[in-house]
């Protein structure tokens, strides 16, 4: 089972140096690092003020919700499959916890219960497409519908305000560094460790590089499949409680085109999307990276709606990367 934990990148010689090993396998989160220093160095000789403490607040902390999302979404692609649906949910879920605040539950309720809501919806995910064998992308799509459809027509898109202060965990300052921060580099870091060194961790990668071949090998592809979108569930859920609690009122909406960027994260950080490699820390820095470009578009007085132009490019570039890497290791 080890091997499938290996297979994130292409197989070579065992007598290549530990650094190449070291590359070949993590060379595409390198490179995501690269750009956002690059990115960082190059903006701010144009415009000093790119480095302020108030943009990289807003580009790290503002966004570290993303990163979290993505975290989960890339276990999901490791096993095969994708959720079209995790922008709804969060969106869902932010106006639940929301709610809950506002309604004088304490606030260990408000952040908890939206939490055990997410996994539990995204567990049932997971339980359709397992056993019922209908591909993802259909089943997600559907739960992306049916969850933005009821957002709406449960709240009409109303505006929640007058949020309790003891509740907005993302906007909490620990050593003057924002909470969300802590949250976006500890949930990377365990789930880096959790899918490189557990038996489940090493069953995601075995399911999605060859789900009969990890069945042969004693791995049920169907329990997998509903821990991993349970899993994924937590961290959406995570996510959906930073992004209500970063403002001060919470929109009863789903964020527009939130679902594409949490998985263009996750492709652009290096997770294979036909699945089986990947890493979970090349997607917070893919996060992390489209934040700083779409931030360096106004500093250098260029319109934003060029940041989808620059994602697409991104995303046909990794796919096509992954592919040739894909060819030349068979």
């Amino acid at each position: 089972m080890t091997d499938a934990v290996l297979s994130r990148a292409p197989a070579g010689s065992p007598s290549r140096s530990p650094v190449q090993r070291f590359l070949a396998g993590y060379g595409q989160e390198l490179i995501v690092g690269l750009a956002v220093i690059v990115l960082f160095a190059g903006v701010s000789i144009v415009n000093p003020r790119f480095l302020s403490d108030t943009n990289i607040n807003s580009i790290i902390a503002g966004n570290a919700y993303i990163a979290v999302a993505a975290v989960g979404m890339s276990m999901v692609i490791i096993c095969g499959h994708i959720d079209l649906s995790v922008g709804s949910l969060i969106g869902v879920i932010a106006t639940v916890a929301g709610t809950l605040a506002v309604s004088g539950y304490p606030v260990w309720v408000a952040w908890l219960l939206p939490i055990l809501m997410a996994i539990a919806i995204n567990a049932s995910v997971g339980a359709f497409i397992a056993y019922t064998r209908i591909p993802s992308i259909v089943v997600t799509l559907g739960m992306l519908s049916i969850l933005k459809g009821g957002l709406i027509s449960a709240t009409g898109g109303a505006w929640i305000s007058d949020l309790p202060p003891g509740f907005m965990i993302a906007q909490m300052r620990p050593f003057g560094i924002p909470s969300a921060v802590y949250f976006m580099v500890v949930l990377t870091l365990l789930a880096a460790w959790f899918i490189a060194n557990t038996d489940f961790g090493w069953s995601i990668y075995a399911v999605g590089g060859n789900s009969e071949a990890a069945r042969a090998a004693g791995i049920s592809p169907e329990r997998v499949t509903v821990g991993v979108f349970a899993l994924h569930g937590l961290f959406t859920g995570i996510a959906g409680i930073l992004f209500a609690t970063q403002l001060q009122v919470i929109q009863s909406t789903v964020p527009p085109n939130l679902e594409l960027t949490v998985i263009t994260a996750a492709v652009i950080g290096g997770v294979s999307i036909l699945g089986g490699t990947g890493t979970v820390i090349g997607s917070t820095l893919a996060a992390i990276l489209f934040a700083t470009i779409g931030s360096a578009l106004i500093f250098l007085n260029v319109s934003a709606y060029w940041l989808r132009a620059v994602l697409g490019l991104m995303i046909l570039a990794t796919v096509l990367a992954d592919m040739i890497r894909r060819r030349r290791a068979t």
